[in-house]
């Protein structure tokens, strides 16, 4: 059987949506093309994708390619696609180009296309995420695997909002402490909360796609043990008190969170947000503010911030 193959010319800050957006009109898989990811590789792994010059990815663009079926992708489909596209400025990121392109493919192709770009990359001190084809043998006894398969579902460890989420997971967990990990993607920051020494992790995400992938992907990860999976928007109609709080979604989605964040954060615990663009970082940080919270720390990587935050409670 033969298969669509949708590409869409973008910027790296809205690399992540677009995922979104074409999961959610049908995509059975998302390869993404992101010169960022080049900086990060050693020669051994530029050897390994056989990409002599890394100048060649001295470029903003980012090719995002979604896989459709067919018969799911129909006539009105490509003028869906353009609308939801220029919808993505509203939220203030750099969108590139945004240029779109549909051709067919072999199913073989389509297998393959997107794994050739994914290698083992360690993300912090003691994460590396491994594709789950690939046979990788740890490089120091105390480094930590998250196996994944990122085909599906965004959060691969590449892009510096996953990044620094996993930085400051890193940072925070001590052990046996409670997490929710709220729009959990692929289920990367469940995964490797548990790895990091929690106690007890609970995913939500309002994408059902999204819960099943995170699902797949925890059970690549067999030594964690249980975490529970739930479709949910955000925390609404939630109440489970807990020791951390972890959020990596676009900055117009966390301040619909605030009051429900510090209501579900035990008084002593910690609410780590990611997928903040600069130009909205301020007002995200006011709005958890207002709500009760105070900045502990504050990490940036290009463009991303990520706030490490507390109750402030006398």
């Amino acid at each position: 059987m033969n298969w669509l193959e949708v590409t869409v010319n973008t910027h790296s800050e809205s690399v992540e949506v677009v995922s979104s957006i074409l999961i959610e009109l049908g995509s059975k898989g998302v390869s993404i093309e992101d010169p960022l990811d080049y900086y990060q590789l050693t020669d051994e792994q530029l050897e390994w994708l056989k990409v002599q010059q890394k100048d060649l990815y001295e470029t903003d663009t980012v090719i995002v390619k979604g896989y459709f079926q067919p018969s799911q992708w129909l006539k009105d489909s490509a003028n869906l696609l353009h609308e939801k596209l220029e919808e993505i400025k509203i939220y203030g990121l750099q969108t590139g180009p945004l240029f779109i392109q549909v051709k067919e493919v072999g199913e073989e192709d389509w297998a393959n296309a997107w794994k050739q770009y994914y290698f083992p990359v360690r993300v912090t001190r003691f994460l590396t995420v491994v594709p789950s084809w690939i046979d990788y043998e740890k490089e120091q006894d105390d480094e930590l695997l998250i196996e994944i398969d990122p085909g599906l579902a965004f959060g691969t460890g590449t892009h510096p909002t996953t990044q620094l989420s996993l930085t400051a997971l890193e940072q925070t967990i001590r052990g046996n402490e409670s997490v929710l990990d709220v729009g959990t993607g692929s289920g990367v920051l469940s995964i490797a909360s548990k790895l990091l020494g929690a106690s007890k992790v609970t995913a939500f995400d309002i994408d059902e796609m999204a819960t099943r992938v995170a699902k797949e992907n925890i059970a690549l990860n067999p030594t964690i043990g249980e975490i529970e999976v739930f479709e949910n928007n955000l925390l609404v109609g939630v109440d489970q008190k807990s020791d951390l709080i972890v959020a990596n979604i676009l900055a117009e989605i966390l301040l619909q969170m605030p009051e429900d964040a510090y209501r579900n954060l035990k008084d002593d615990g910690s609410l780590i947000l990611s997928g903040i663009i600069e130009s909205k970082a301020n007002e995200v940080k006011e709005a958890y503010e207002k709500a009760g919270f105070t900045l502990v720390e504050r990490m940036t990587m290009k463009e991303w911030n990520c706030f490490i935050m507390k109750k402030d409670v006398e």
